[in-house]
């Protein structure tokens, strides 16, 4: 493969996966406008997002075990189908039942994530490969944030269906580039899909995040959350003993205890939790009027342009990611991203009485997501067998995911649990919560540093007892 099918397969890559990023967010500050506009409630309005990360939850892990097997080109193409046919029917949705329906189908192409990664590795030369995906990491970073910044303006200018209708284009042309000239993995995974796991794993992930995130509203104690909570609990175990005793396992059990992988999903959980939970809150604490003594009356645009900083720190961050890797270890950079992630949530705490502050902040924030989120990929790409590689990282996507929601989740107790006469919430709860995100962050950091400087990856073969090729780091 030469040098410009490179370009090209990367700028396939990054536009599916950095449009489906960017549909993390970009509704989010739009949900008051759907929720008027469709006649709805706002509890029944949060479905559009809570939708979306249980559909990306259990398709992401599965399509990237079936893109291993049956080829990552082919499910990408599907991927981007999928995406397409959910933007579509979410532009032309006539109530709020067809736009959850069609948010469901946007989150199928979630395994875009882990087939990108998965087609770098086996199209690229080795020497590229951690500078494209951690290109590639940077896209989706700053995509999961651009949509805080865009929305506003296409919103004011046009409407909410323009949310969903600008992707259908540029995803309709994405698809037949990929179509044509993406070329299919020469690696397959052995075995065949295993439905009992998947629908093992479905079931856990939905009873683990659908109590996590609507916890605020359900209420921690609520017969709800617990009981889902506990089917969580044995839904997980069931799966974990499928897995170990299948021959063709979904997730393989024996790649996930890896010293390398382990200590980066624990890193990803980590620091997930303060990552999601700050994109959560950060506008929103600007946008609370002055009045309530913090914030500062910022309009939806407004609160974008301050988080705009992070943007372009963490595109900055993740693209050198790569290029330092030689100098500065995946290891070393996700513990210094880990790091700054702290300092900034600290800094958040102490420090938020003027823009210049949050944006400061904001800046230090990105650095550290671009350091983090290129550095993870890296390590469990690095870290498992070429057959295992779309599995692992749609794991690890998953996991940060989990972090995202419990961290958002304790996140919205603190801010919300105690309400100023006025219906704001008291600055203390800001305070707190970005002091425990910090918290967070330092424990991602203490994970990163427990990450193995040489790990032994496993060819696993049906069967067989696992291999082990020395890999540095």
């Amino acid at each position: 493969m030469n040098r410009q099918s490179n370009r090209l397969t990367f700028g396939v890559l990054a536009t599916g996966a950095g449009v489906f990023a960017l549909l993390q967010s970009l509704i989010a500050p739009a949900l008051p406008t759907v929720q008027q506009a469709m006649h709805t409630s706002q509890a029944t309005a949060t479905w559009v997002m809570t939708a979306y990360l249980l559909s990306a939850s259990i398709f992401t892990p599965i399509l990237g075990r079936i893109g291993d097997l049956v080829g990552r080109k082919r499910t990408l193409v599907a991927a981007l189908v999928a995406l397409l046919v959910g933007c579509l029917v979410a532009a032309l949705a006539p109530n709020i039942t067809v736009l959850i329906v069609a948010r469901v189908v946007q989150g199928i192409a979630g395994a875009l994530f882990p087939l990108s990664f998965g087609i770098i590795r086996d199209e690229f030369p080795a020497a590229r490969v951690p500078t494209a995906i951690s290109s590639l990491s940077a896209v989706i970073a700053v995509g999961s944030g651009l949509g805080m910044v865009l929305a506003g303006p296409i919103v004011g200018a046009l409407d909410y269906r323009w949310l969903f209708w600008f992707p259908v284009i540029i995803v309709a042309i994405t698809t037949v580039i990929a179509h044509r000239f993406v070329p299919e993995s020469p690696h397959r995974a052995e075995g065949s899909v295993n439905w009992l796991g998947a629908v093992l794993l479905s079931g856990w992930l939905v009873a683990l995040l659908l109590p996590v995130s609507q916890s605020s509203k359900w209420g921690w104690g609520s017969p709800a959350v617990i009981v889902l909570l506990l089917a969580a609990v044995v839904l997980f175990a069931l799966w974990a003993l499928v897995e170990a005793r299948s021959r063709h396992p979904l997730i393989d059990l024996r790649v996930m205890r890896l010293p390398a992988v382990w200590t980066t999903n624990t890193a990803a959980l980590l620091f997930g939790g303060g990552m999601y939970a700050v994109w959560a809150f950060l506008p929103g604490f600007t946008q609370t009027p002055s009045s309530a003594g913090y914030g500062f009356g910022s309009s939806v645009t407004g609160a974008g342009l301050l988080m705009l900083p992070m943007l372009v720190t963490m595109f900055a961050a993740g693209v050198l990611s790569g290029r330092l890797a030689g100098r500065f270890p995946a290891k070393a950079q996700l513990t210094v991203g880990a790091v700054l992630g702290a300092a900034a949530c600290g800094m958040l705490a102490a420090w938020h009485g003027r823009p210049w502050q949050i944006a400061l902040a904001a800046g230090v924030f990105g650095i550290g997501i671009g350091l983090a989120y290129a550095s993870m990929s890296i390590l469990i790409v690095q870290s498992v067998p070429a057959a295992q590689t779309g599995a692992a990282t749609g794991m690890n996507a998953n996991i940060r995911t989990i972090g995202g929601s419990v961290g958002t989740a304790l996140m919205t107790g603190l801010v919300t649990g105690r309400l100023q006469p006025s219906g704001h919430p008291y600055a203390s709860g800001y305070t707190n919560g970005f002091a425990l995100l910090a918290l967070f962050c330092l424990a991602a950091a203490l994970a990163a540093f427990l990450v193995p400087a040489h790990r032994a990856v496993p060819v696993v073969v049906a069967g067989s007892a696992p291999k082990p090729e020395s890999v540095r780091n």
